[in-house]
C-alpha cells in the first residue's frame, strides 16, 4: 500500500490517500458452478465475523487477507475454486485463534449435526494437548 499526501487544487487543503496496486485476481468458481470476481471485502468480512469479540486485531485480519491474495496471485490461475480459498482461510484462522477457527468452520463446512461439529472440536482439543490426530486425507478436511 502506498501512502500519499495530496493537496486540493481548489481549497489548498492537504489530505492523505492510500493506494493499492490492483492485481488481476482470478475468478472464483462457487460450489454451484457460478463464477464471480474475487472480492477482498468478502474475505475480510468473513474473518471479522469469525473473530468477533475475540482478541484478534483488524491488522491481523488484514494481514491474513493479504496472505490469501498473495497466494492466489502466485498460483497464476485464471479461475480458482472457492473451496481453495475457504480451506486457506481455515488454516490461517486455525493458527490465529481456535474459537474463530471453529466459528468459521461451522459456517463454511455447514455441519449437518452436532456429531460432525464435535469431531472437529475433539480434533482441535487433541491438537492443543499434543495428542496424535485421527488420520485424515488432508489437514483441515472434513472427516467422513
Amino acid at each position: 500500500m502506498i501512502r500519499r499526501r495530496r493537496e486540493c487544487e481548489r481549497c489548498t487543503r492537504r489530505f492523505t490517500t492510500y493506494e493499492r496496486v490492483e492485481e488481476m485476481m482470478p475468478l472464483v468458481v462457487k460450489k454451484d458452478g457460478r463464477r464471480e470476481a474475487y472480492d477482498r471485502i468478502k474475505i475480510v468480512n468473513g474473518l471479522k465475523r469469525a473473530c468477533e469479540k475475540r482478541p484478534v486485531s483488524i491488522n491481523t485480519i488484514e494481514t491474513i487477507a493479504d496472505r490469501i491474495e498473495r497466494t492466489l496471485q502466485e498460483r497464476g490461475e485464471k479461475e480458482i475454486p472457492s473451496s481453495v480459498i475457504g480451506e486457506a482461510l481455515m488454516r490461517e484462522l486455525h493458527d490465529t485463534d481456535p474459537v474463530a477457527y471453529v466459528r468459521f468452520a461451522s459456517v463454511y463446512r455447514s455441519f449437518k449435526d452436532i456429531g460432525e461439529f464435535m469431531v472437529e472440536l475433539e480434533e482441535l482439543i487433541k491438537e492443543r494437548k499434543g495428542l496424535p490426530l485421527a488420520k485424515t486425507a488432508e489437514p483441515g478436511r472434513r472427516r467422513e
